[in-house]
């Protein structure tokens, strides 16, 4: 069965959302875009965890995209961070988002309410039906406080529009279900799992540590993609102390923008409340990134 969502294959970067004195820095959103396109990262995502969607106003979280849309321009593809735990603002969200340009839009279970397994599909079968865009849906318990089951996103997995998963449940069981239940494109959406999740179908990943190391991911994916098992295993094992220090000292994405500020990429600045990692910790991510390299 050919899977849907092709287009969303490889790496997609999932963007933080720079800012400058409490402000969204578009100039430095626009240098972001720029370089990601220069890196070869083949999708951008705007607004989702990783770009503090949650303290955005709508109105800087449409503005957000806008910018990666337009500055994008059709070099690189955007998969807009538009989800809501409310059905009506996701779905206005998501016209904006059709309405400048994006190519696919993320849509987050919908967190805090905990739907039924009815209430996960008639939410997104109104999405699709209100806006004609590839949907990714994005399974992450640990943070809506509830899972999509593997026999709910199947039958989710039928609506036309809906192409894609970003499976970050942290389940290989999951996944396998996933793989074998639907013909979505399932991508990873924890940077240390993508190389088990590829050896089951999966094929990419929506990246936090492709912020800093794009070309590396990239190299991953290569490596397996061309059936070379060894070079995608040494590629994998570079990157995990790396992925699980920015996954793993503090919540995403306190750790990236740090990681960011110290190499010179960002201010670092973060919104409450999200707070700035500890001095302790600020030290293991200096390590970290001096023993891959960066530093």
């Amino acid at each position: 069965m050919a899977t849907k969502g092709e287009q969303f294959a490889g790496l997609t970067v999932a963007l933080v959302t720079p800012f400058k004195n409490g402000a969204v820095d578009e100039a430095a959103l626009r240098r972001l875009v720029d370089w990601q396109v220069e890196q070869g990262t083949n999708c951008l995502c705007p607004v989702g965890t990783t770009g503090e969607s949650p303290t955005l106003t709508h109105e800087e979280h449409n503005r957000v995209i806008a910018i990666v849309c337009q500055h994008a321009a059709g070099r690189i593809k955007v998969m807009a961070g538009t989800g809501s735990n409310s059905t009506q603002e996701a779905i206005e969200m998501t016209r904006f988002a059709k309405s400048v340009g994006a190519d696919g839009t993320m849509q987050v279970a919908p967190y805090y309410n905990k739907p039924t397994g009815e209430g996960f599909f008639q939410h997104f079968r109104a999405i699709a039906e209100a806006v004609d865009l590839p949907i990714i849906l994005y399974n992450i318990p640990g943070r809506t406080a509830k899972n999509m089951e593997p026999d709910v996103i199947a039958r989710i997995a039928e609506i036309p529009n809906v192409v894609a998963i970003k499976e970050a449940t942290g389940s290989m069981d999951q996944a396998s279900q996933v793989v074998s239940l639907t013909n979505l494109t399932v991508l990873s959406g924890d940077d240390s799992l993508t190389l088990p999740l590829l050896s089951i179908g999966g094929r990419g990943v929506v990246s936090v540590v492709g912020n800093i190391v794009p070309k590396d991911m990239l190299a991953l994916l290569a490596a397996f993609q061309s059936g070379d098992i060894a070079s995608a295993q040494r590629w994998h094992f570079k990157l995990f102390q790396l992925c699980r220090d920015l996954l793993g000292l503090s919540t995403n994405p306190i750790p990236i923008k740090a990681a960011m500020k110290l190499l010179g990429r960002d201010t670092g600045e973060l919104r409450l409340p999200m707070t700035p990692l500890s001095a302790g910790d600020e030290s293991k991510l200096l390590m970290t990134l001096k023993t891959y390299g960066l530093l």
